[in-house]
């Protein structure tokens, strides 16, 4: 079994200040890598041939490496041989390229020999994950700046005694032993994360022995509970049940404190240190409103997935599609600008990224699969316009949390409705045709 525990690191001034400069350091060598291969990709692949300078002739990018100094510039394994005297695997990726390079910007940057070589590794493998994403369709890697970019990984050499963590070039360094590692557990990995609050760590610890957790297979399932995702109400069950919104961040008395304090700082001198405090606190405010959303959701998904059932049936949201901004209006004669409703949208944006579904879904499957229990993602398209009585779907039959049908009148509540039809529905693909809409309440 593979499972990660969390501390909180309590580092000395120097521990302190090295970590920081380490971040910083592995920023610039992420940004240089991936600027590195972009430049490469364009060189190779979209300006075609060029000219030589030392043979004025024409030279191929394919057979011919055109940057020269940088990280991807070799990209030939030098190795072992097969039987007929070839290569193994010659060509090499450029994450490899990368990593074998390090050795030469040590050389030529000495301050970079500070950094454990395991870090600098995985670095360069962060990168390779970020393309890995991008191939499989979320997005293309970007250039990391100072609010993105906070950590770092050792893959070896980590060791703990007590309330004490020894790190590879760092040395020992205390923590709050808050949860001790089980007998014959071992340490794969550990990832250093800087917050508004100090240095956590993030220990990778692994028992092949122990084995993982398995969910209950589907044709297993007999009891389901729906789950519908609100903001008046954080989650409506299909047992009638709901689930308070504490709406942590949107409070009156939330946005005046972090009205005030941005106030703050935009008063002070731009450099100043008394303005770098200010920020530390804005940092701090909403550091303490994350953390009591986190515990409450632990709360929240161990109440729903601490019943006597078998599945919990979830909506399968796009959240960043719908918290993304409205296109643009244009008015065709004069160039201006229409309106498009993002002004109204703004403040529904900003009770979903308060809501926190995203968060809240993780761990209501993480502790799913830990009880043996599974989840099942259901589209939730005309959930809560559906009619339960006659399946009529139509946008009138909704009116904020009242639900009354236009055909046939029946009525409910609206968002538990919509939580009994993503479970009705996760019946129905559990079951077949044999679902009844009344199997589980």
């Amino acid at each position: 079994m593979l499972t990660n525990y969390v501390y909180k690191l309590r580092p000395n001034q120097t521990q302190d200040l090295k970590m920081s400069n380490w971040v910083d350091m592995l920023r610039s060598h992420y940004n240089w890598c991936l600027n590195d291969r972009i430049t490469q990709y364009n060189q190779q692949f979209i300006q075609g041939n060029y000219c030589e300078i030392r043979t004025k002739s024409e030279a191929c990018p394919l057979t011919s490496c055109v940057s020269k100094n940088g990280a991807t510039g070799s990209p030939w394994k030098i190795g072992k041989t097969d039987k007929d005297g070839k290569l193994k695997n010659p060509r090499r990726n450029p994450g490899d390229i990368q990593i074998t390079q390090l050795p030469e910007l040590k050389a030529a940057r000495p301050w970079f020999a500070g950094i454990d070589s395991t870090v600098l590794q995985q670095n360069v493998k962060r990168l390779d994950t970020s393309y890995k994403n991008f191939f499989e369709g979320r997005g293309f890697p970007k250039f990391k700046n100072r609010s993105n970019f906070t950590s770092f990984t050792f893959a070896m050499g980590v060791k703990i005694q007590g309330n004490k963590i020894y790190l590879p070039k760092l040395g020992w360094m205390r923590f709050y032993n808050s949860r001790p590692i089980p007998i014959g557990f071992t340490i794969k990995a550990c990832t250093v994360r800087k917050r508004q609050n100090g240095w956590y760590v993030s220990i990778r610890i692994e028992d092949k022995s122990v084995p993982d957790y398995t969910a209950k297979p589907l044709k297993d399932v007999v009891k389901i509970v729906g789950c519908d995702m609100g903001i008046t109400k954080l989650v409506h069950l299909s047992d009638g049940s709901q689930i308070e919104n504490p709406k942590f961040s949107i409070t009156k008395k939330a946005k005046r404190t972090l009205k005030i304090r941005h106030r703050r700082v935009n008063r002070k001198v731009k450099g100043s240190k008394n303005r770098k405090k200010a920020a530390q606190k804005v940092g701090a405010f909403h550091q303490r409103i994350s953390n009591r959303r986190q515990a409450y959701h632990w709360k929240v998904a161990n109440k729903i997935v601490s019943r006597k059932i078998d599945g919990i049936a979830l909506e399968d949201l796009n959240i960043s599609g719908m918290v993304r901004r409205c296109r643009v209006k244009l008015d065709e004669g004069t160039g201006r600008f229409l309106k498009n409703g993002q002004a109204r949208k703004k403040g529904l944006n900003r009770s979903i990224s308060d809501a926190g579904w995203g968060e809240l879904i993780l761990k209501i499957e993480y502790l799913a699969v830990k009880q043996g229990k599974i989840v099942i993602k259901i589209n939730p398209k005309h959930s809560s316009q559906e009619c339960r009585n006659c399946g009529n779907i139509d946008k009138s039959n909704r009116d904020g949390e009242k639900f009354i049908c236009v055909k046939c009148g029946y009525h409910e509540h609206a968002d538990v409705g919509a939580a009994k039809t993503i479970r009705d529905r996760a019946l129905k693909l559990v079951r077949g045709d044999s679902a009844k809409p009344g199997a589980c309440t």
